[in-house]
């Protein structure tokens, strides 16, 4: 009887040690397959990081092989066509599943900075204002229907504007811009109270920050009404009359920038014909593009539009400072970059480069 007890004890104490043994490999095993999981994770973020590096490089050189070749920048471009940048990233080597690049012009946008006169910061560009004025109206009128339940009075350019040139502007002892601006008293009465920047914005998600600019109006569903698709922080340049002084000339490139900008650039009466003048610019007969967009007055061969004049003072034929989005793929991962780049020429050697100005993980 004692045997048979003991029998039984020693078959208890297997099964427990064998279902112990079982408990410890399975957990083995999950952390060895989580391990490896992570690791391979691990590994991929990293082969993706490569990619957009080497995206961004390859933009770079588009970029500088473009200088080299020519003054004006424009949608005719290689760097702006998706086919001839699909080209050079499968000679290097990348098929289309495993990375993108998209080139756009900076200065194809509104530089929101622009809006007052720096370095004093104290006064509106009065050319900007009426800029924003334009822009502005058009792109509430678009809004219309989804902004009215969000104000108690219709929503006017100028409540956009003089909060904005409030958030922008120094040394003007807090005075607000008209009945609709903003300075720090008002943020500072808000439920999470902040200071206004009194000074240039640094990004453009800041703007979401001024009284007034709404998540609908900021960033709206359709691509074609919402404010951040048009505006740069970006277009800093030395004050013409003091280097150690800066200033934001705020001026457009007319052969990039969208048809809502150009529309803005347009005299009052005219802005239809914005889309033409796009038409106007890729225009193209036999494989080649027709018309030469090297002076700030082509577009006067616009139907319609050869008794117009656009103000000089808000439009250029040349950039150096561009937007480049590379998204990178992998098995089920993706990785996605948005880099700011400033061509600018080497004083030692006269060999044009790309300076990074910002970079941003997405």
């Amino acid at each position: 009887m004692l045997k048979d007890n003991n029998k039984g004890i020693a078959l208890l104490i297997t099964l427990t040690i064998i279902t112990v043994l079982v408990a410890v490999a399975f957990e083995l095993n999950r952390q060895v397959g989580s391990s490896v999981t992570r690791s391979g994770a691990s590994r991929d973020r990293l082969t993706l990081r490569d990619r957009i590096d080497s995206g961004i490089s390859l933009a770079e050189m588009i970029l500088v092989q473009d200088k080299e070749q020519t003054e004006v920048d424009s949608v005719q471009e290689d760097w702006a066509d998706p086919e001839k940048v699909k080209e050079v990233l499968q000679e290097a080597g990348f098929a289309e599943d495993q990375l993108s690049l998209v080139i756009t012009d900076e200065l194809s946008r509104l530089q929101i900075n622009a809006l007052v006169q720096f370095p004093e910061g104290r006064q509106f560009q009065p050319s900007q204002r009426e800029l924003w004025l334009r822009f502005l109206d058009m792109l509430i009128a678009q809004q219309d229907e989804d902004l009215t339940h969000l104000f108690s009075e219709p929503l006017e350019p100028d409540m956009i504007i003089n909060p904005v040139k409030d958030w922008l502007d120094s040394g003007d002892d807090d005075a607000i811009t008209g009945l609709t601006g903003a300075e720090s008293d008002y943020y500072q009465s808000l439920d999470r109270p902040y200071t206004c920047r009194n000074g240039p914005f640094r990004h453009v998600s800041e703007l979401l920050r001024v009284r007034n600019v709404t998540a609908e109006l900021f960033s709206h569903m359709d691509e074609n009404a919402g404010i951040s698709n048009f505006i740069t922080v970006h277009g800093i340049s030395p004050a013409p009359e003091d280097r150690h002084d800066f200033t934001y000339e705020g001026k457009i490139n007319i052969n990039t920038a969208e048809v809502p900008v150009l529309a803005a650039l347009m005299p009052m009466g005219h802005e239809f014909l914005a889309a033409e003048l796009a038409a106007f610019r890729q225009e193209t007969a036999g494989g080649e593009y027709v018309y030469d967009l090297s002076s700030p007055s082509w577009y006067q061969q616009v139907p319609g539009m050869e008794d117009v004049e656009i103000d000089s003072s808000l439009v250029t034929v040349k950039s150096d400072l561009f937007r480049v989005r590379c998204e990178a793929r992998l098995n089920d991962s993706r990785m996605a970059a948005t880099v700011i780049l400033r061509r600018e020429q080497a004083e030692e050697t006269g060999k044009w480069k790309c300076m990074v100005l910002n970079w941003e993980y997405k």
